[in-house]
């Protein structure tokens, strides 16, 4: 299977405005490829598995249902089950113990 390019970028003001809505001082976000962070380095993310694989599974979850796709179900998902319950989110803390998930991702 080919491997997927993603990159990270540092202080994405997304990440920011995700941060302030969740009240977090640290978030990293997913849209389509590229991992934006807030509040977080390049390095912090990457020395955190638990986090890079949560990370890599929704990357994966925007390869299957596409970027229109994964932004209409993050939202639907959101709105009837709130963050924690959403059905990605749920998928990605699973992922978080899975050894596997990074096999295929390539963080550029």
């Amino acid at each position: 299977m080919e491997k997927i390019k993603c990159r990270i970028r540092e202080n994405s003001w997304l990440a920011k405005m995700a941060a302030r809505f969740m009240r977090v001082q640290s978030v990293a976000m997913v849209l389509g490829r590229t991992i934006h962070l807030h509040g977080a380095s390049r390095e912090r993310f990457l020395a955190d598995t638990a986090w890079m694989r949560h990370e890599a599974c929704h990357i994966k979850q925007y390869q299957h249902l596409g970027f229109f796709g994964f932004l209409w179900r993050y939202l639907s998902e959101y709105l009837r089950r709130g963050y924690y319950n959403n059905t990605l989110e749920v998928a990605a803390r699973a992922s978080e113990e899975d050894p596997d998930i990074l096999n295929n991702i390539e963080i550029v």
